[in-house]
């Protein structure tokens, strides 16, 4: 499995409860953009909408030398789920609080583009404090437990 592209701060910004692993429907030019890691899951965001998966607002660069193709960067794109998991995300994201987050773009062994989402509920603003500096503390951590051990 070859990571490309993360969404950093969906960790920070969110409590991921569960992860979904789903394929990406995408065009030519697109799937050779993402294999250089020109795309952003920044602003992006996942909708169950007609009992299909949609992850809307995820940029993908045009690739250079697309032919005649002319794609729209941060046009909607579809996701593939086995029927189960849709109804389960569309049961969760109809209740108040929960949302589809994307959380990674990768490759993987059989050279498939994959998009791990997660259905995560908002975190408060006091809680995305509390968790940089949990973070931070689980660092310095680490980072004495390493010079103990150089010194021993």
């Amino acid at each position: 499995m070859t990571i490309k592209i993360k969404n950093r701060k969906a960790y920070r910004d969110y409590e991921i409860e569960e992860e979904y692993e789903a394929g990406i429907v995408l065009k030519g030019p697109e799937v050779k953009s993402v294999r250089q890691g020109k795309a952003s899951l920044r602003q992006a965001y996942a909708r169950v909408i007609d009992n299909e998966v949609w992850i809307l607002s995820m940029h993908i660069t045009p690739y250079d030398n697309k032919g005649y193709t002319d794609l729209n960067p941060r046009r909607r794109r579809k996701l593939l789920l086995h029927k189960h998991q849709i109804k389960r995300l569309r049961k969760k994201t109809e209740i108040s609080g929960y949302t589809l987050v994307p959380l990674k773009l990768f490759i993987n062994e059989k050279g498939k583009i994959k998009l791990i989402i997660g259905l995560a509920k908002g975190r408060r603003e006091y809680d995305k404090k509390q968790y940089l500096i949990e973070k931070q503390m689980d660092r310095d951590k680490q980072r004495e437990l390493r010079e103990w051990q150089k010194k021993h």
